[in-house]
């Protein structure tokens, strides 16, 4: 019986409305009239609170660039819940109607890259610095943690970048990997069994990624659902011991 409740932030976008769909269908998967669990999913959105509605899915407002946005979210959620179990965090910033990545240092702009910080890197210890009493209450050990999961980016890797460009993007999901990995350290310490993990979900054919996937292969453009249904099995596959961890949707392991 799921009697796990999750929370996934930005569930409006591509990549974290198909998770939604992915856990409300595990619930209901596992759930019968006999064996009825008491598993929710806290979805947030930004604007506009999205048609979309089933049993077990509650929406929240959140502005991940607003930390009094994050805690009242998280406050509701206390209203309603004493624990949280597996956090997602999908919301990401690659561009907007004023501002592509960047090709040369040229284009560079003081305000973009700071709004790409402050959405890609963050927000994610915003949310974390909130959601840990609720986290902390979560019914867990070393096989079966909770979870605090990111959605990252490849091309923030150091070690993997070759080609250089997109200097706010790159270096906000940078900046992102080290506040995970910094933070999977002091959880370890005083926050047993929560695993902290950075996932690369491969590249999903969302609004983030369309002005660029021309060059991208058929067989390397995945769909939303495809890269969710990945990414929820590598969790499904995580122990505490794997904190820190930088995976790509197969569970392979990503260079710094």
């Amino acid at each position: 019986m799921n009697n796990k409740n999750y929370l996934i932030i930005g569930g409006t976008g591509g990549i974290g409305q198909a998770i939604v769909k992915e856990l409300l269908q595990r619930i209901a998967n596992e759930q019968s009239d006999e064996n009825i669990g008491n598993a929710r999913v806290y979805a947030t959105y930004h604007k506009s609170q999205p048609d979309f509605a089933a049993d077990n899915l509650y929406w929240l407002p959140m502005d991940v660039s607003d930390e009094d946005s994050i805690e009242q979210a998280i406050a509701d959620i206390k209203q309603q819940t004493s624990h949280i179990d597996w956090v997602i965090n999908c919301v990401g910033l690659l561009h907007t109607a004023h501002n592509q990545p960047e090709k040369a240092l040229r284009q560079l702009e003081t305000d973009f890259f700071l709004q790409s910080m402050q959405i890609n890197a963050l927000a994610s210890l915003l949310i974390a610095k909130h959601i840990r009493p609720l986290l902390a209450k979560a019914e867990r050990d070393a096989d079966q943690p909770a979870i605090f999961a990111t959605i990252s980016a490849r091309v923030g890797s150091i070690t993997d970048n070759h080609l250089g460009g997109w200097y706010s993007y790159r270096m906000s999901k940078a900046a992102l990997n080290m506040g995970m990995r910094n933070l999977s350290i002091e959880w370890s310490r005083s926050l047993k069994d929560v695993c902290v993990v950075v996932m690369q979900p491969g590249t999903v054919d969302t609004q983030l990624s369309s002005p660029f996937q021309s060059n991208v292969a058929d067989e390397k453009l995945f769909s939303p659902a495809y890269s969710a249904k990945r990414l929820l099995e590598v969790l499904d596959s995580m122990s505490a011991a794997q904190s820190g961890s930088f995976v790509d949707w197969a569970g392979e392991s990503i260079a710094w």
